[in-house]
């Protein structure tokens, strides 16, 4: 039996049946697409367990890809490791806020595309295994079906969003910093990108709404922190 689903996503042939090849060998069964559109249709009937995503992609680009894959439920859950050209930090920025797990600077070690798919399937697992409710102030937060409610009204989160909030609430009480934020949530430490764990905040802040985002306090100079329950 394979280890999981990956759909490639690359509209060079040579990449993608390359990236094809090394992960069939490596155990994982695998589903191509070479443009954005195909990937998003292929998501939805096939439903992989990880997209691996080339963000230079004719027509609907990869950043647009994720977009859609956000808005859907069904998709929304899957995670996408992106591929990058040397220097598109902005791209890279983006692709996070919008919910991508990870990504991978062309030229790439097959390698290490391997064994950033093991760990972003890693850490997928791990929070299926771990699921359950939980809550802080107003916001509940149900791992099982990935859903945020405040004072029982949805909040559509990307999967980052849902990560950091999630981590937050776990160590509620305690102040969590910037890089162990991005350890938890992207898997390790990004050398200069503590900043967009401030963006994410930020984002995170405005869908919960007001009461509910002061549940979630920032500590100067150090990082954040989720309230303490109420004695």
């Amino acid at each position: 039996m394979a280890e999981a689903t990956i759909l490639i996503v690359e509209d060079e042939r040579d990449i993608r049946e390359l990236l094809a090849f090394t992960l069939v060998r490596e155990g994982f069964a695998v589903l191509e697409a070479e443009s954005g559109t195909d990937a998003v249709r292929i998501a939805r009937d096939k439903q992989p367990d990880l997209m691996l995503l080339d963000l230079m992609l004719p027509g609907l680009d990869g950043l647009g890809v994720c977009r859609q894959l956000q808005r859907d439920p069904s998709t929304a859950a899957i995670p996408v490791l992106m591929l990058t050209a040397k220097g598109e930090e902005v791209d890279r920025i983006v692709g996070f806020e919008i919910g991508a797990a990870d990504y991978v600077v062309k030229p790439f070690s097959l390698r290490e595309v391997v064994l950033r798919i093991r760990a972003v399937l890693g850490r997928a697992s791990g929070r299926q295994a771990q699921a359950g409710i939980m809550h802080c102030g107003p916001i509940t937060l149900d791992t099982a079906s990935h859903a945020v409610r405040v004072s029982g009204e949805p909040v559509d989160l990307t999967i980052t969003e849902f990560r950091l909030l999630r981590d937050l609430i776990e160590h509620r009480g305690k102040v969590r910093t910037r890089e162990q934020v991005l350890a938890a949530v992207w898997g390790y430490s990004f050398d200069g990108y503590s900043r967009t764990v401030d963006t994410h905040i930020r984002r995170l802040r405005s869908k919960l709404g007001d009461e509910a985002a002061a549940e979630i306090e920032t500590i100067r100079g150090v990082g954040y922190r989720a309230k303490a329950r109420s004695q």
